[in-house]
């Protein structure tokens, strides 16, 4: 019978004893041991802080990047195996694609956070922030990878998604992991984890796996690490109170399951679109993982006067719903991940069911195909109601984990805001309605209560992933009963495994800390000019200040005919009583492109094009007979990848365009990005 590794310091290891049996969820057969006795924890700590870490820390937000990507490729390539092995967890194809697909697709989408951070291995937070009259003290904010250790404990119901979803961000942040996924389906985290420890794509100690119960694995973190975890709320809260996490300060993340909710809007009868997709929805978030998920919709509240007509139209999906082996042509839904966790749930909905009225799957078993009930983990998806939500307690407190929901009614919009606030916090809610309106009130009256609200309709359901679904560059997780805390939303993610740090001195040292130009900093004349030089010979700071240029007001007028605005304080002066302008002004767009003209080196060069403009501020009305000049400056550089061999090597510079007049005033400032040439064209620059 097979046992489960244990990868700690870049080795397999396996447990002192037999370990906990891990049964098949369709058929109950054992099909592996999880053992995690006898570990060294301690060393896959040193481990991961003293190789994993510093390696990873080595390489610029650009090479982590490119490492999740080939990253996701690789496992991507993989994924039938994965589907494989998935199925011994109960789930169907399509569950199994949330699982898989999704968790890679977590790791595609952090890779491509590369192109919105630097070159370096470090990033600012914000922008240079002046401190002093003459221009000689100033402060910035910079972002490093912590030091430590980002330790998961992840749920049973996402053994792939739950891990790729968090270590992609500690990876593009400079951070190694150790993942200690839920025992009952740890034998397919196991799987994905000794692909990517085979592909040798990540350095070693960048990823640890601890399969089996490993109750001490919070025994060793400090002030360097951060804990992340998910799952049922009172093990969360257990865990947080373990003293190394409150003597040390160690941040700790938890996403726990909540009481989500999904709401009919008042303006969704019977016959509309949005009924439908209600009904399609609410069935969906019910039998997809057989309700296995954080984010499942556990309370349904509708209007009163429909509420008759979505019971009878959920039980009409219900009943529809084929249930067992999930390789059986015609099976919609599968098995929960085992028969402790049916037993689990069906305690849940006996709690319930003291308040509320099962109205579909009272028998609490289901008719299988291609399975039995004595041999897999089957539930029927149960349906209760509740006519009298205020006066309820289990349904607003209780949940059963599993394919089970609670209808409910409201009268008003204000009043289904405050039934789905008695969950005390959720993940997740939804509303699905067609009234703009109606949805701006209660997005901003329900939104302090839940980390997540979807706002279903006929124009985005085609295209919209759903009520359960998390979204990589979205924030997850929600205040109060949800945990309190909040992963992945892109970049907010990945800050939150790196240390913000205040920093303060001249420009021109914070400038050299940074690796990008501050404003004050000392610039240096570039000879030959900026636009001759290749992408390695550039240096931040490098400055070419231009001739200068007296505007007229044939200027002004030619641009307006060549451009087409023909705003009034352009071109007509007797239109200018009441206004800030004194007379004509030059267009705005015009400083810009004659700064264009001033600055360009017009000769074929290393320079492949304009990129585009970050950010653009015109500070300063310029009028005929103001003389402009120009001071171009190479404020950031990020090399890119080379896509395919023949690609030109090249990179993005930044530059800061500051426009000033003869009284030495600025009138413009931009900032600006070119595409240029690396001086190697070698190999080693793909």
């Amino acid at each position: 019978m097979k046992k489960l590794g244990n990868l700690i310091s870049n080795s397999w290891v396996y447990g002192d004893s037999k370990g906990t049996p891990l049964h098949h969820a369709i058929d109950g057969q054992i099909i592996a041991h999880a053992d995690s006795s006898g570990l060294d924890l301690e060393s896959a700590y040193d481990f991961a802080r003293d190789v994993g870490g510093p390696a990873l820390r080595s390489m610029s937000f650009q090479q982590r990047g490119r490492m999740l990507k080939r990253l996701a490729l690789h496992l991507h390539s993989l994924k039938e195996e994965f589907y494989q092995v998935s199925w011994a967890t109960g789930a169907t194809r399509a569950d199994s694609w949330i699982d898989i697909e999704g968790g890679i697709g977590n790791l595609f989408a952090n890779a491509s956070l590369r192109r919105q951070l630097p070159d370096t291995p470090f990033a600012t937070d914000g922008d240079f922030i002046p401190l002093s009259k003459e221009g000689t003290f100033g402060g910035h904010h910079i972002l490093v990878p912590k030091q430590g250790v980002a330790v998961h404990i992840n749920a049973y119901n996402f053994p792939v998604w739950g891990m790729l979803e968090k270590v992609a961000v500690n990876w593009l942040a400079g951070v190694p992991a150790i993942v200690k996924p839920a025992t009952v389906t740890s034998f397919l985290t196991e799987r994905v984890v000794a692909a990517i420890h085979e592909s040798g794509i990540l350095p070693p100690g960048a990823l640890q796996l601890v399969c089996g119960s490993a109750r001490n694995i919070l025994d060793y973190v400090d002030e360097r690490d951060v804990v992340t975890f998910t799952g049922s709320a009172t093990t969360g809260r257990k865990l947080k109170a373990n003293p190394r996490i409150a003597n040390h300060a160690v941040p700790f993340n938890m996403e726990a399951d909540s009481l989500n909710s999904a709401i009919l809007g008042p303006d969704a009868r019977p016959g509309t679109p949005e009924f439908d997709l209600f009904v399609k929805e609410v069935r969906k978030e019910m039998t997809v993982k057989c309700g296995q998920k954080c984010t499942a919709v556990r309370r349904i509240f509708v209007p009163d006067s429909c509420i008759d007509a979505v019971q009878d139209a959920l039980v009409n999906q219900l009943a529809k719903t084929t249930i067992g082996n999930p390789q059986v042509d015609g099976v919609r839904m599968g098995a929960l991940v085992g028969k402790a966790q049916c037993q689990d749930v069906l305690e849940q909905v006996a709690q319930i069911e003291k308040e509320a009225e099962c109205v579909f799957g009272e028998s609490k078993t289901a008719e299988l195909i291609g399975a039995r009930t004595d041999e897999g983990a089957f539930l029927p998806p149960m349906l209760l109601r509740h006519n009298h939500p205020h006066e309820a307690q289990a349904v607003h407190d209780v949940e059963a984990f599993g394919p089970v929901s609670t209808l409910m009614p409201y009268t008003d919009l204000e009043e289904a805001v405050a039934l789905a606030a008695k969950g005390k916090g959720s993940l997740c809610c939804s509303l699905t309605t067609f009234d703009r309106k109606a949805a701006a009130t209660f997005v901003r009256q329900a939104a302090p209560m839940h980390g997540r609200i979807l706002v279903l309709d006929r124009e985005c359901a085609q295209e919209s992933t759903g009520h359960g679904s998390p979204m990589p560059l979205l924030v997850h997780g929600g205040p109060g009963r949800a945990g309190g805390g909040e992963e992945m939303g892109g970049l907010r993610g990945v800050k939150h495994y790196m240390q913000r740090t205040a920093i303060q001195g001249h420009p021109s040292t914070l400038s050299a800390i940074t690796e990008q130009h501050q404003p004050g900093a000392a610039r240096s004349e570039s000879e030959p000019h900026v636009f001759r030089k290749h992408f390695e010979e550039l240096q931040i700071g490098d400055t070419v200040t231009t001739a200068r240029h007296t505007v007229t007001e044939a200027d002004i007028v030619n641009f307006a005919n060549v451009s087409g605005d023909h705003f009034y304080a352009h071109v007509d002066e007797t239109s200018l009583e009441g206004t800030i302008f004194e007379g004509r002004v030059a267009h705005g767009y015009y400083i810009l492109s004659k700064a264009a003209g001033l600055f360009v080196e017009p000769r074929k060069g290393p320079v492949l094009l304009n990129y585009g403009i970050d950010d653009c501020r015109f500070t300063k009305p310029v009028y005929p007979g103001t003389t402009i000049g120009v001071k171009l400056t190479v404020v950031e550089k990020t090399a890119q990848e080379r896509r395919e061999p023949e690609d030109v090597a090249k990179g993005i510079v930044r530059y800061r365009v500051e426009v000033d007049d003869q009284e030495g005033e600025i009138v413009a400032v931009a900032t600006i990005l070119t595409m240029v040439k690396k001086l190697d064209q070698g190999p080693d620059s793909l």
